[in-house]
């Protein structure tokens, strides 16, 4: 089992601050598992809305959520959105009793009623699946490769690996995904979700999409913001300034785990990822979501000119904007780009992550910076 301190730590802090604590990622990130060990820790009782038997405990929910003490531990909450509006009750009536730790596979804005239900009383924490800091530098091409779900990445072989993925794949579009009273034909969603793997890592083109798909560019949306608020999709929002150039205004669309990225492009193994035209483009999607389940940032974006200058991902820490650029080449060079970056956006600093092993500085503010040292260069941040 890898352990997974800095969310435990994340928790416990939330859990004293809030009364309801919300741990919400992809299906099958680790959720369950990390709140059963916390509930091993201290006097805690778990609902598992999937259990027949524990939906059978909640037919009167106020009655048997009052009645439990200390930690409350609710699994898949998206499965009874009712739940909300009991647990404010709850909350507002006894401020000093236990505290609730909830889990759901679904971002707030597609669970009706979350928000202004439970405004003010809940914080939010967000989970991926396994990061580079968790498994070890070592384990970094098989993190890549296999993506950072614990089942994949701890899967006995490359053929078990995907095997599962695949798996995960179809049960997500034929089961979970209506579960969330979501209409899509399976068959519609992974043919889109597939077009969009090709174009992992490029600006966001409702046109061109649906008109492949033979669909409105509305629906198109509607496919990306399901698969966007089911965890399975970031869309990186685009940076303005005023600096006199047209600046890109689509977001760019990322697969978050790399694994699911290589199974809809069909990439089985290492050899077939590296001799593939879009390795740079998974390369890049890895590398960000490392660095931003690292770092953390309140609000990430990427920066492009129609000029073509280019930042791959844009944070602010205390005030001051940070960039990182992404290259799959083991010698990296600065480039015009990187330094047009550096002096239109005022950067405090610049990094510049490849997969090689050399780290140094090859400029006053631009440092090049191996992948597997991500976790380094969030302490530096810290």
């Amino acid at each position: 089992m890898i352990s997974r301190p800095t969310f435990v730590a994340m928790i416990f802090r939330a859990l004293e601050r809030s009364p309801i604590v919300a741990l919400l990622g992809a299906r099958q990130c680790g959720k369950t598992t990390l709140a059963r060990s916390l509930a091993e820790t201290r006097q805690a009782t778990v609902f598992d809305l999937e259990s027949p038997g524990d939906l059978a405990r909640l037919q009167n929910p106020e009655l048997a959520l009052s009645g439990a003490s200390g930690l409350v531990v609710i699994d898949e909450i998206q499965r009874r959105p009712d739940l909300f509006a009991v647990l404010r009750v709850l909350v507002d009536r006894r401020p000093d009793a236990g505290r609730f730790l909830i889990l759901g596979s679904a971002s707030p804005r597609l669970i009706a009623g979350v928000s202004e239900s439970l405004a003010g009383r809940v914080e939010f924490i967000d989970l991926g699946g396994f990061n580079l800091e968790e498994v070890g530098a070592t384990s970094l091409t098989r993190l890549w490769v296999r993506g950072g779900l614990p089942r994949s990445f701890l899967a006995a072989s490359d053929e078990d690996s995907q095997a599962w993925r695949e798996g995960f794949i179809r049960t997500f579009l034929e089961r979970d995904v209506p579960q969330l009273g979501i209409s899509i034909p399976a068959p519609a969603m992974r043919r889109f979700w597939t077009m969009l793997a090709h174009c992992h890592g490029q600006t966001w083109n409702a046109s061109e999409l649906a008109r492949s798909m033979g669909l409105d560019s509305k629906a198109v949306r509607g496919y990306l913001d399901v698969l966007t608020a089911t965890f399975m999709v970031r869309q990186l929002q685009p940076w303005f300034v005023s600096i006199g150039k047209r600046q890109v205004k689509a977001p760019k669309v990322f697969l978050r785990d790399s694994g699911l990225l290589h199974s809809l492009l069909g990439l089985h193994t290492h050899d077939a990822l590296t001799a593939h035209p879009r390795v740079g483009a998974s390369w890049e999607g890895f590398v960000l979501e490392q660095a931003l389940e690292m770092i953390r940032p309140a609000d990430a974006y990427f920066w492009a000119t129609y000029q073509g200058a280019e930042l791959d991902l844009l944070f602010v820490r205390e005030g001051r904007l940070h960039g990182i650029e992404v290259k799959y080449s083991e010698s990296p060079r600065v480039t015009r780009s990187m330094r047009i970056a550096l002096d239109d956006l005022g950067l405090e600093r610049l990094w510049v992550i490849h997969p090689g092993g050399g780290r140094f500085e090859a400029d006053e503010r631009i440092a090049m910076w191996p992948a597997a040292s991500l976790g380094e260069l969030a302490g530096e941040l810290a």
